[in-house]
Order: C-alpha cells, then sequence, then structure tokens
C-alpha cells in the first residue's frame, strides 16, 4: 500500500469532516452552540491563561538566543541557495499573511478601548494616564511576542523541510523526539490533523474580524445594514475572489498582492502621519516605545490571581491563544517563502519587520485617534466602545479626504482578507497532502468554502466571542505541540553541529596524516616515482 497517498487521505478527510461536522452542528444550533462557546472560553482562558503567557516568552527567548548563538550562521537551505524572494516582497508577504487584517481592526480599536476601560486598576478612563498606557499595551501586544509563535514553527518547519529535505509537515518536525517508525505514524497523522484544526478555527477569527469590520466600514461610509446578512454576502463575495486567486499559485496571486497590501498600507499610514498630529505621533511612538521595553517582562508574565481581575484573560491571553491557533499556518507559510536564508536572517527578518510596521502602525493610527479624543473632543473612545468594528472609520471623519481613506481602508480590508484566506487555503492543501508545494486544486477549493463557513457560523452563532473561543481551544493542544517542536529542533541542530564538527575535524586530521607520509618520501621519488 502506497502510505504516503493513505496519510493524504486520512489526514485530509478527518479534517475536513471534522470541520464541517462544526459547520453543521453550529448552523442547526445557534444559540446552542454560543452558549457552549461561552462556557468553554471561560474555562479555558482561566484554567490555561498562564501556559500561554509563559510559552509565548520563553518562544521570545530562545528565539533570539538562536539568531545570535553559533547557530544563527546555519543556513535553511543549500549552502549556496540564495532566497527565493527579494526583502521588500518577503518582508510585504509575512506583514499579509500574518496579521495584516488584525491590524487594520485594532490599529485604532484596541487603543481607543483601553483608553475607555484601562487595562490597570486605579487608572482613570479618558485620562492622560490612560491614554499613555492604551499605546503601551498596543505595543506590547503588536511586538515580537506575537510573532515569536510564527516565527518558531515556521523555523522548525523550513530546517526539517529545506535543510534536512523533508517534507513540510508539522509532525515531521518532531522526528527528533518521537522518531520515524511505523507505530508513530497514527501519532504523527493525529499532530497534523490537529494543526489543521487550530490553523482553521485560527484563520477564521482573523476572517471573521475582517468581515466585521469591513461591514463596520460600508455602514459608515455609504450606509450598508450592519448585521449578519451583509456579513455573509461579504463573506462569499471574498470567498469567489480567494479562491481564483489560489489558482493562480503562490508566485503569481499572493506575491502580487502582498505587494499591493503592503504598498497601500505605507501610503495610508504615510498619509495619516502627514496630515494628523505628526509631532504628537512621533513624541507618541518614542514614549510608547520606551515603555515597551521597560515593561516587556512584567507584561509578558502578568496574570491577576489575587484581584480577580479578568483584563488580562480578554486580552493577552486572547491574542496569544489566537496567534497560537494561527501559527501552523502562518509558520508553514513563512518557511515556505524563507528558503535560502540564514537562521539569523528568518529569525531577525520575522521578529523585527513585521512588529516593527506594526508598532508604527499603532502609533499613526492610535496615536491620532488619542490626540482626537484628549485635544479636540472628538469622542472615538465612546463610538469604538459602542462599536469597535467602525473604530477605524470613525477616526478618519475627522482627517481630509475622510471619504478616499475610507474606501482605501476597505479595498485594504478586503485585499488582507483574500491573501490572508488565499495563503491558509494553500497550506492547509500542502498539510494535508504530505507536505506537497503543489496540492491540487479541488483540495484548495474544499479548504476554501469550508474556512469561510466556519467563519460564518461563528459570526452568526456568537459573533466576536464565539471566533474568540475557537481560537482559544485550539490553540490549547498546540501550544504544547510547539513546545515540543522547539525541543526537538534544538536538539536536532544540536546534533548537526556536533557531526560535523566531527566530519571537520576527521578531514583536518586526514589531510595531516597524508602531508606527514609526503615528507617522509624521499623528494627524487615524488619527482619520478618509476
Amino acid at each position: 500500500m502506497d502510505y504516503s497517498k493513505s496519510k493524504l487521505n486520512s489526514v485530509f478527510w478527518i479534517s475536513a469532516m471534522f470541520i464541517a461536522g462544526f459547520v453543521i452542528i453550529g448552523s442547526l444550533f445557534p444559540a446552542t452552540f454560543g452558549n457552549w462557546a461561552s462556557i468553554v472560553y471561560e474555562y479555558t482562558a482561566s484554567s490555561f491563561g498562564w501556559l500561554y503567557l509563559l510559552a509565548i516568552f520563553l518562544f521570545v527567548v530562545f528565539l533570539f538566543f538562536i539568531a545570535f548563538s553559533k547557530f544563527g550562521k546555519i543556513k535553511l537551505g543549500k549552502a549556496n541557495e540564495k532566497p527565493d524572494y527579494p526583502l521588500f516582497t518577503w518582508i510585504g508577504m509575512l506583514f499579509s499573511a500574518g496579521f495584516g487584517i488584525a491590524l487594520v481592526f485594532y490599529g485604532v480599536g484596541e487603543p481607543m478601548t483601553h483608553f475607555f476601560t484601562p487595562p490597570m486598576q486605579g487608572v482613570e478612563p479618558l485620562s492622560e494616564q490612560a491614554a499613555r498606557l492604551s499605546m503601551d499595551y498596543s505595543f506590547f501586544h503588536y511586538g515580537v511576542s506575537q510573532w515569536s509563535i510564527f516565527a518558531i514553527v515556521g523555523l522548525c518547519m523550513a530546517y526539517f523541510q529545506y535543510r534536512k529535505n523533508k517534507n513540510g509537515l508539522v509532525s515531521t518536525s518532531l522526528e527528533p523526539l518521537i522518531g520515524n517508525k511505523r507505530r508513530v505514524k497514527p501519532i504523527k497523522r493525529g499532530i497534523d490533523i490537529l494543526a489543521i484544526v487550530a490553523t482553521i478555527t485560527g484563520i477564521a477569527t482573523s476572517i471573521g474580524l475582517g468581515v466585521a469590520q469591513m461591514n463596520g466600514g460600508l455602514h459608515s461610509v455609504i450606509g450598508v445594514s450592519n448585521g449578519t446578512s451583509t456579513q455573509l454576502i461579504i463573506i462569499v463575495v471574498m470567498t469567489v475572489l480567494f479562491i481564483i486567486s489560489s489558482t493562480t499559485g503562490l508566485n503569481r496571486g499572493i506575491k502580487w498582492l502582498s505587494n499591493i497590501n503592503l504598498t497601500v498600507a505605507i501610503a495610508l499610514m504615510l498619509f495619516v502621519f502627514i496630515t494628523g498630529p505628526t509631532v504628537f505621533i512621533l513624541e507618541t511612538f518614542t514614549v510608547a516605545l520606551g515603555d515597551y521595553f521597560s515593561n516587556f517582562i512584567s507584561y509578558s508574565l502578568r496574570l491577576t490571581p489575587y484581584s480577580g481581575n479578568t483584563w488580562v484573560k480578554e486580552w493577552t491571553v486572547f491574542y496569544w491563544a489566537w496567534v497560537i491557533a494561527w501559527s501552523p499556518f502562518v509558520g508553514a507559510f513563512v518557511a515556505r517563502i524563507s528558503r535560502g536564508r540564514t537562521i539569523r536572517e528568518f529569525v531577525l527578518g520575522v521578529m523585527v519587520a513585521p512588529p516593527a510596521i506594526a508598532l508604527v502602525w499603532m502609533a499613526i493610527f492610535g496615536g491620532t485617534s488619542l490626540y482626537m479624543d484628549l485635544f479636540e473632543g472628538a469622542n472615538i473612545a465612546a463610538a469604538v466602545n459602542n462599536d469597535i468594528t467602525s473604530a477605524l472609520f470613525t477616526t478618519f471623519q475627522s482627517l481630509p479626504l475622510s471619504n478616499i481613506l475610507s474606501v482605501t481602508a476597505l479595498f485594504l480590508i478586503m485585499t488582507f482578507l483574500v491573501t490572508s484566506a488565499d495563503s491558509a487555503v494553500y497550506i492547509l492543501s500542502s498539510m494535508s497532502s504530505n507536505g506537497s508545494q503543489h496540492p491540487p486544486l479541488y483540495m484548495r477549493i474544499i479548504w476554501g468554502i469550508l474556512l469561510s463557513s466556519i467563519a460564518g457560523v461563528l459570526l452568526i452563532s456568537s459573533g466576536l466571542q464565539g471566533l474568540q473561543t475557537a481560537s482559544l481551544v485550539a490553540a490549547l493542544p498546540f501550544t504544547v505541540i510547539a513546545l515540543l517542536m522547539a525541543t526537538a529542533f534544538f536538539k536536532s541542530i544540536r546534533n548537526d553541529l556536533q557531526t560535523n564538527s566531527l566530519e571537520q575535524k576527521e578531514t583536518v586530521k586526514q589531510v595531516k596524516e597524508k602531508n606527514k607520509k609526503e615528507k617522509a618520501i624521499p623528494a627524487a621519488f615524488q619527482k619520478n616515482p618509476t
């Protein structure tokens, strides 16, 4: 029997049937589904929040250690290979597939939410202290911690795929720990299925947020009704677009859209930066960056077991669970586009470039909205508290060319939705076809339909809370898997360096012995051995 073919069928069909069952139950019993989502969310966040926080902090420390150690020079590929994509395109693809939608959604929404309801007890809402704290936590949530899980999964998968010439599956990255015997094949299939389910829920959360924001934008700009019927129409349009894009392959549709996304995002940032409170934005960025570095460790490990405050659970724990759920997809995609780069280039590129763009975005959009509330009485925070999906568009109303800005933002949200879904469908198909870099079209179409369906069901049944619950629960088993992947990766690269070191020593020893023998032979004989 062709085992690889069997693996393809079992991983694909089991995971697809599980997600389809999830969609059917949510569609038939939305109220019950929503109630259970609330119960499961509360239990998971309360019982395992410590695990998410500790795991993300360890990933950050581990990655920077690896990057600046002797392991950083190892190339993710052959010694003479060059990167597949130029730097700008690579960063654009990282940014688009990573958290472009979330950044557009929360760029104004998060700072103004924290401004209205501060993260710390004893801080007066809508005060100067609340404003500073809101930017501080926004920087923290979109800094290196968020990208550490993408980097750790992507690094492990790229190393085994391009350095060790194995397939691009999550389970393959664990072989140094679990082996590759036939008896562990069911375990490996189970790991790949878990990775796919986690990926689906994580992406569905981001798609749901993007669709909700697009609906809010359309409502603000042209008065379209804000409800589930409009959101479902947006999902259908998005599905058609990303399925069309997915047929063009990685080097055309996703690549072109990623370049467009990054270009439009930068243009939008520059316009708001120039026409907004420029000096205030620069000062806000400087202060928030200082606060970010000063408070990084305390925020990374902050929990509230003594006070019972739920803020960390509702924000930081949810964020980390969300990115962990995303990580199989983003990690696999990052691995796929990073062939030919060294470990040091990979870590610094993934951990510095996208977070840097995110922090600048937060400073520009969040800083602009804070300035308008603090000094111009715009009441954006109150509007955001009433409807977070309208946050960005409410801010635009106080800027020049507000309608053009809103239309541009809507275009950006849609392209981010299409790019993220397109990339996700490609990676899901690859993960369920034994790591193939050219998965079949029918598989991409099936995953595209299921992905859109689960996002729609979560929005209908329980809205944003349902989206949060799906990510939080799916992330739990994958957190353990990611920790094991990091352990297996370190074990493998350490063994490789030791093996290479021994081989080099043996080669040097052989050369010395050869030279010694040649010196022992008379010179005349060496010139004329006959």
